[in-house]
């Protein structure tokens, strides 16, 4: 079976094509389409010289125990593979539509537009959020490791809690997970547990500036499907977020979730929607400037 894991990554990474961008449009959901797969954790290589070889997995109460690597390093697997997820998601431009919740149950929709650069690391992304709202249109623009704002032209700084929700989606998020190397983040297995009757790995990554991140791992599908975070919140207590991941469909030989809703204490505050995504367009880097730049 490890033979089979580790032919099978590197099939995948030698079968994306290269150059071509790729456009998906949103189908009406078939709970056929991606079926669940059984995967197997990536275990080390037996080919290596053994003196080489990182410890076997132990086993407990005839369980096998996997470590946080491994079981991290087979959920690049079933998103793709860390090379296609390189090359495919090296830019791209995702549309859909975003309704948020306020505490007194009322919405608000707005289509937006979001385009990426990918850096060497998560603060070194380059994006940029566009948002159409029934009375107004503005955009966020993330670079170097800073959040300003564009309103009719003009360039203005955003509000405090605007900044730290991007910021916090950014960091707290599946790719926080797919690139926890690239970003020097740390990854802990908390354990194996069942929870509505699905089989979990729970998993935590700390990163560089200390946010933690907890993720709930289908132990069948190896799919994130939900993540936990706590974030301090001014003049009162701590809240408690919950990001879960809906609607999965491949996209190049890449998988990424097509509903995400975010849950503050457990109270639904905002659902995003994907309509169409495409990777490897040609994106300017003029659209990430500021206006002295």
């Amino acid at each position: 079976m490890l033979r089979l894991v580790l032919a099978l990554i590197a099939l995948t990474a030698f079968l994306i094509p290269f150059g071509s961008p790729i456009k998906t449009q949103a189908a009406p959901q078939d709970p056929k389409a991606i079926p669940e797969a059984s995967p197997q954790v990536a275990r080390p290589d037996t080919k290596k010289d053994k003196q080489q070889e990182p410890p076997k997995a132990p086993k407990k109460n005839g369980e096998t125990q996997y470590t946080a690597e491994q079981v991290v390093e087979s959920v690049f697997l079933i998103y793709g593979s860390r090379p296609a997820l390189e090359h495919i998601r090296r830019n791209g431009v995702e549309r859909g539509k975003i309704t948020r919740t306020d505490a007194e149950g009322k919405t608000e929709e707005s289509d937006y537009e979001r385009r990426f650069i990918r850096g060497e690391n998560l603060d070194k992304d380059q994006i940029r959020l566009d948002q159409k709202l029934p009375t107004m249109e503005y955009s966020l623009i993330f670079g170097d490791g800073k959040l300003w704002g564009l309103i009719n032209g003009a360039s203005f700084t955003p509000r405090q809690d605007a900044t730290a929700s991007f910021i916090s989606q950014h960091h707290h998020s599946i790719d926080s997970l797919l690139r926890y190397k690239e970003c020097g983040s740390t990854v802990t297995l908390v354990g194996k547990e069942q929870q509505k009757g699905l089989d979990l790995f729970v998993i935590d990554l700390l990163d560089k500036e200390k946010r933690k991140t907890r993720y709930y791992i289908s132990a069948r599908s190896l799919r994130v499907l939900w993540l936990e975070y706590e974030e301090g919140n001014p003049g009162g207590a701590a809240v408690k977020y919950t990001r879960k991941f809906l609607d999965y469909r491949l996209i190049q030989q890449t998988l990424a979730p097509y509903r995400t809703v975010l849950l503050e204490d457990g109270r639904q505050s905002q659902e995003t929607r994907v309509l169409t995504i495409t990777y490897g367009s040609k994106i300017s880097d003029s659209i990430f400037k500021g206006p002295e730049g």
